[in-house]
């Protein structure tokens, strides 16, 4: 029997479940293995989904690492024809995550792969950017050593101002206000920075400016899940 991979989305902010499509629901109850990056937040995740979920009816592994461990109970699960659940930590498997070292495998071994609707803060952030949405990349996070993030945002700028390319990129939430900083130091005075807070939660923004324009009204960005493009004109 060929085993079905089911990619399931969370949520980007705790408790947002009305961002999710009900047909997840069914998924994960088809589900007999699941892989997920942080277990304690994907068990309150599923009793989020549903309260009558019996968590221990599940087979769990940590799929932060693909350790040989991880790498062989995958395999096997899928050997075996199961139903199996790629989990998140936030947003979209496979996307920025470690979840798509095992989406490799499965196409590896032949498995039927599932993705699922969700939110992914990529997609989100474009959408509301005002920015090119024909042409983008994600890049992940930036240097963290000054000069060399100084560098690599002068690079992404010079790409986007020469091919019309949105650049997408993050931070960890304790440094998201220096990223701007540098972001307003760097760029220049034409450049567009959007900035995407609080995706899918009570207090989202997404706010799109010129470095000028970001100086006048400095936010407060410390610790706040955090997004960031740039457009060069």
């Amino acid at each position: 029997m060929n085993a079905t991979v089911y990619l399931i989305p969370t949520v980007l902010h705790e408790g947002a479940t009305q961002c999710l499509p009900a047909y997840l629901l069914d998924a994960v109850r088809a589900c007999s293995v699941l892989f997920v990056e942080n277990e304690r937040t994907a068990r309150r995740f599923l009793k989020a989904l549903d309260r009558d979920i019996v968590i221990d009816d599940y087979a769990w592994h940590n799929m932060k690492e693909l350790t040989p461990e991880v790498r062989t109970a995958f395999l096997q699960a899928m050997k075996e024809g199961k139903s199996i659940g790629i989990l998140s930590e936030a947003g979209c498997p496979g996307v920025a995550d470690p979840g798509q070292l095992l989406v490799a495998l499965a196409q590896e071994a032949g498995a039927t792969v599932k993705p699922l609707v969700g939110p992914s803060s990529i997609l989100l952030a474009l959408m509301a950017s005002g920015m090119n949405g024909q042409q983008f990349q994600f890049v992940g996070y930036l240097p963290i050593e000054a000069g060399e993030r100084q560098k690599s945002i002068r690079a992404l700028e010079n790409e986007s101002r020469q091919k019309s390319c949105t650049q997408i990129f993050i931070e960890t939430p304790y440094r998201n206000n220096q990223l701007l900083e540098v972001l307003l130091k760097t760029c220049a005075p034409q450049t567009k920075i959007c900035v995407a807070v609080d995706l899918t939660g009570p207090e989202e923004w997404v706010r799109t400016k010129t470095p000028a324009q970001w100086r006048a009204s400095l936010p407060e960005l410390h610790k706040r899940p955090a997004i960031f493009l740039l457009h060069a004109g």
